[in-house]
């Protein structure tokens, strides 16, 4: 058997799904250089009250809470 050679992350998926990494270990080779870079965030506990408020309003504006949050950060720094 053979690694996939496509760039769909679905067919991906599905491969890995029915398939173990160490099977292919001889095949696999090392990245030289970071192909996934998480974007730098910051981490704000909510209570479980919290969330579920902020969750409701953020769909009351047709937004997921992340992009509200991200817009009174904003709001804040350009004031």
């Amino acid at each position: 058997m053979k690694l996939p050679k496509t760039d769909s992350i679905r067919e991906l998926a599905e491969f890995w799904d029915s398939h173990d990494v160490t099977d292919f270990a001889d095949e696999l080779v090392e990245a030289g250089e970071r192909v996934f870079a998480r974007r730098p965030g910051v981490t704000v506990p909510l209570t479980a009250r919290e969330l579920r408020a902020l969750r409701a309003l953020a769909a009351s504006r047709g937004v997921d809470e992340v992009a509200l949050v991200r817009t009174w950060v904003q709001e804040k720094l350009h004031h």
